[in-house]
């Protein structure tokens, strides 16, 4: 068996003297479809700023592509894509080819030019997520559907192992919703990448993760859609600490 892409073993995590997280155990198995759930304030932000390597976990290990993370040095491997659809300055003046083409900054420096095959590269990832009539328009200009897949392919562009995305469809009508589940979908299965979603939406999540790790100061629930929509709503709110009703999404 495979290791897994991430693992955290016994990590705990506070703020201030507060637990934001306490004894989270959980495996990322590669080429999985992870979604990570819970209410807010329940630690999701946090346990993504310790995979990050941006904060330093109080108690326990974290592990990423078979290293232990303070050793681990391979960054370009792990792509991360922030709630930008909703929050993007659209007077920034950059086209979307100049953007993906941020991605490979730590490869090619800050000013060296690109060449021909960094070129090709960056065209041939736009081209991935369906951007490329798009390559040469400013990304002030397009949708926040359309801008989320431009950075999943400033992310792409590094051929990364792990994608993580935090939110992504906050800002994002319903039809890009599915568009952007799509496309999710087929980076998971042709091409191999694992994915990590942050995200509220458990009703279309659950119809295309593969796996399901809900979070809630502690880790209440790790296992497969279907166990987690086989819950009950009791279940479901001991989980996030109030009254839940789950969604679904009929088609």
């Amino acid at each position: 068996m495979e290791s897994p892409v991430v693992r955290f073993k016994d990590v705990s995590y506070a703020y201030e003297q507060k637990n934001v997280l306490t004894k989270i155990n959980f495996s990322i198995p590669k080429g999985s479809f992870m979604g990570l759930i819970g209410p807010n304030g329940g630690g999701k932000t946090t346990l993504i700023k310790l995979l990050l390597g941006l904060i330093n976990p109080d108690e326990g290990s974290i592990d990423l592509l078979d290293q232990p993370r303070d050793k681990f040095k391979e960054w370009n491997k792990i792509g991360f894509v922030s709630q930008k659809a909703n929050s993007f300055n659209k007077g920034f003046p950059a086209t979307v080819f100049e953007v993906v083409s941020m991605g490979l900054t730590a490869k090619v420096g800050y000013l060296k030019f690109l060449t021909k095959a960094h070129k090709e590269k960056i065209l041939s990832t736009i081209d991935q997520v369906g951007m490329l009539d798009y390559a040469y328009q400013n990304i002030g200009n397009l949708s926040g559907g359309q801008q989320q897949r431009v950075f999943i392919a400033r992310s792409l562009v590094n051929n990364p192992e792990l994608l993580i995305l935090d939110e992504p469809t906050v800002g994002v009508d319903y039809e890009n919703v599915q568009r952007f589940y799509e496309l999710l979908n087929r980076l998971n299965t042709d091409y191999g990448i694992t994915l990590l979603l942050v995200t509220h939406d458990t009703g279309t999540m659950t119809e295309h993760a593969t796996d399901i790790a809900c979070i809630n100061t502690r880790l209440h629930f790790h296992g497969k859609p279907e166990e987690y929509n086989n819950l009950t709503d009791r279940d479901l709110s001991k989980l996030y600490g109030h009254p839940v009703n789950l969604v679904t999404h009929d088609h």
